[in-house]
């Protein structure tokens, strides 16, 4: 049997939320591999083997147990988060040459920074938010910042996972404070101009028969915003299917997969749209959407009929024949 290890933890505040998705995963994983968990902390890695916690080295991707060292044969990387969403895990898979099943080093740093993958999809005449990037070295102009924006507007970690850090700013008076807890998160924060629509985000995977598309998914939140508790703690309203025109969700679904497609991204994704004037414009593109069972690409595959082995099943061996 195969040996596929589930990474999970991580170093960023989802660090709970990462383990809750992996558990899932690893729960309804197709029975014909030896599936288990592996929990990534900065000072050391824990495989969770046969009721056993034994140390894991990421350096060779392998560990001891019995007296028998094993390796991996592959690995799913489900960390919502540094190091594994922006692709550093990724690059020592890839160094090591075992097989990942997620999207590459490459793919998953530039999806990642919130910034440098809009301006990469803006370029194929993708639309987006308009922007400002700042580093936490720089002086602020809050004048400037409000006259290319206006307000409201967006404040986000641009280099950081999409739940924390987070601030919809109305006056310029919480600009400041906005920024602070941003920075608190990551090194750079992305402003973006504040869009009027309908939210909705489209899950998206490939198999040997192609790109699918999961369920178009509407997000009503009671929040301001799709924040950390409208995601994690039940304050939002997940409407699935959309509720969209039929052209409409064509735009998403075609759009979606043609993201899929330029970033080169693999296994399974998450990509949020905002719809004005019934455009679809980019917020946010996920290679490591969230799995836990109140997640909600687990939602779309039970509204599409599609188990969650089975789902894991025709991507597993796809990307690992690929």
């Amino acid at each position: 049997m195969k040996k596929i290890g589930i990474l999970c933890g991580g170093y960023s505040s989802e660090y709970e939320i990462s383990i809750k998705s992996a558990t899932t995963i690893l729960t309804n994983f197709p029975k014909e591999y030896d599936s288990f968990l592996i929990f990534v902390e900065k000072d050391k890695w824990i495989a969770q083997y046969q009721n056993k916690n034994i140390a894991f080295d990421p350096w060779t991707l392998s560990f001891s147990n019995d007296d028998k060292i094993i390796k991996l044969d592959a690995g799913i990387i489900y960390i919502h988060g540094n190091p594994g969403e922006n692709g550093k895990i990724q690059a020592l898979f890839e160094m090591n040459q075992v097989p990942c099943i997620n999207s590459g080093s490459l793919a998953s740093a530039l999806s990642f920074d919130k910034w440098y993958c809009n301006q990469f999809l803006k370029s194929f005449n993708i639309q987006v938010a308009k922007s400002i990037l700042l580093n936490n070295k720089e002086t602020i102009n809050e004048d400037k910042i409000v006259e290319e924006l206006g307000l409201p507007c967006f404040v986000k970690p641009s280099d950081s996972g999409s739940s924390y850090g987070i601030s919809k700013v109305k006056t310029k008076d919480e600009l400041k404070p906005a920024l602070n807890k941003a920075f608190n998160e990551g090194k750079t924060v992305v402003i973006e101009s504040f869009l009027k629509g309908t939210e909705v985000t489209c899950g998206v995977y490939q198999t040997s028969n192609g790109i699918h598309t999961l369920p178009i998914t509407e997000i009503v939140s009671e929040n301001d915003f799709f924040d950390f508790e409208a995601k994690y703690m039940g304050k939002s309203e997940e409407i699935i299917p959309a509720r969209i025109s039929e052209e409409e969700a064509q735009k998403v679904e075609n759009l979606t997969k043609k993201i899929y497609s330029l970033l080169n991204l693999k296994s399974v994704a998450r990509i949020d749209f905002m719809l004005v004037n019934n455009e679809p414009y980019v917020i946010e593109v996920n290679t490591t959407p969230g799995f836990s069972p109140a997640s909600i690409v687990p939602r779309m595959l039970k509204h599409k009929n599609l188990t969650i082995s089975d789902f894991w099943n025709e991507i597993i061996k796809y990307e690992i024949n690929h």
